[in-house]
């Protein structure tokens, strides 16, 4: 397999963390910038608004453009973003560069996937891929701990100053050894959104949205959430997520080896259910000792993505020939989910207590295993369905 893949799971690796360390570094943020928690939490809410909308837009307006040329112009916007982050001498500065981080971040994803696997031969592309989501996977591991470690120990403005040191290395190393590579002809975004439209594609997209706005109302503020119910140290905490992250890692795989072994439908109720049982107990597993509350959220860790792998070969089970696009949709929705449900959680937290969050979080994964309930009883065929409206 061609070793440049690795580059490109590098690129991703940086994007995922940049995304994702805000959550361990939130409350420094809050108090550097003197602002309530809930505010601070919607620069987790607008990255994943904007990752979930700029991405089909942006790279639709540069269909025609050499992909070597956008993709490097995507890292600089993404390093820029990350130099307006570390300089920030307010909140307003701070929010601008999550938007910029973002739209560019998620064209470096997605064009870091689909490049990679026009790189290599036809044999390895599931291969190179997954090398690319391995580097994804990777930042939730890594990043998080370490962004935690360099805030506490340095500052929340250095967390944005090594992302952007890591950024301008990639740029460097993409400058000298990325081919040049001319653009495929994408599908209209007007026909890629035709494609949702049955009423089964709707439910499993829903479902998709709930559970992750679920998740996020208690995940986005669990580093508050273990320094109230635990008094935990910094130090704990980091630990604590680095212990999440492998589980969540691990719960990708097991997903996967679920939707093999059982059929998409059933793994996909299962997960959803054990996850939204998982969430609603965790808030009163504060009063166990504090062992018992790892082992749990080693569980609803994860469940947590579990979800994704589950939701995605139910995709590609209902509708083969559209399953790319299905899947890039379902991906935006993801972002989408996320946006609302580090809001919500912010309001929570606003209004009553961080210890509220798993259940009120809880509230949205019910919802979504009721949709899942709806999906997987349709039996309409997605796949023609959306093919003749790919041709009209």
């Amino acid at each position: 397999m061609n070793k440049k893949v690795y580059l490109f799971a590098i690129a991703s690796f940086v994007v995922g963390a940049a995304e994702l360390i805000l959550g361990g570094i939130l409350d420094l943020i809050a108090d550097a910038l003197r602002v309530p928690l809930s505010k601070a939490g919607l620069l987790i809410s607008i990255f994943s608004l904007v990752y979930a909308v700029s991405a089909p837009v942006v790279l639709t307006a540069t269909a025609k453009v050499e992909r070597k040329k956008v993709y490097m112009w995507s890292l600089v916007v993404f390093l820029l973003s990350n130099i307006l982050a570390a300089a920030s001498m307010n909140y307003t500065m701070l929010f601008l560069s999550r938007i910029l981080a973002a739209a560019s971040g998620s064209s470096i994803i997605i064009l870091s996937t689909t490049l990679a696997a026009r790189i290599v031969k036809p044999e390895y592309q599931g291969r190179a891929i997954g090398v690319v989501f391995m580097g994804i996977s990777a930042s939730l591991v890594l990043g998080i701990p370490l962004g935690i470690y360099i805030g506490n120990n340095l500052g929340w403005r250095e967390v944005f100053a090594v992302i952007a040191i890591l950024t301008g290395i990639i740029i460097a190393v993409m400058w000298f050894t990325m081919d040049r590579m001319q653009p495929t002809v994408p599908l209209p975004l007007k026909q890629q959104l035709k494609a949702v439209r049955g009423s089964k594609m709707v439910a499993i997209h829903l479902t998709t949205l709930f559970v992750l706005a679920g998740h996020l109302t208690l995940y986005a503020y669990f580093t508050p959430f273990l320094q109230e119910t635990f008094g935990l140290s910094s130090n704990m905490v980091m630990l604590v997520y680095g212990i999440f992250g492998i589980a969540a890692v691990a719960g990708g795989g097991l997903g996967g080896v679920i939707s093999d072994k059982w059929n998409p439908a059933g793994a996909v109720v299962a997960v959803i259910s054990l996850f939204l049982i998982s969430m609603a107990v965790l808030p009163l597993a504060v009063n166990l000792p504090f062992a018992a509350f790892l082992v749990l959220m080693i569980v609803w860790s994860a469940l947590s993505w579990a979800v994704s792998a589950v939701q995605n070969n139910l995709i590609i089970h209902s509708s083969p020939e559209n399953s790319e696009i299905l899947i890039s949709t379902n991906s935006a929705i993801t972002h989408l989910g996320i946006s609302i449900g580090s809001y919500v959680g912010g309001l929570v937290i606003q209004g009553s207590s961080v210890l509220y969050n798993g259940w009120a979080g809880s509230i949205f994964v019910l919802l979504g295993l009721i949709c899942s309930l709806f999906a997987v009883t349709r039996q309409d065929s997605i796949s023609s369905q959306a093919e003749s409206s790919l041709k009209a």
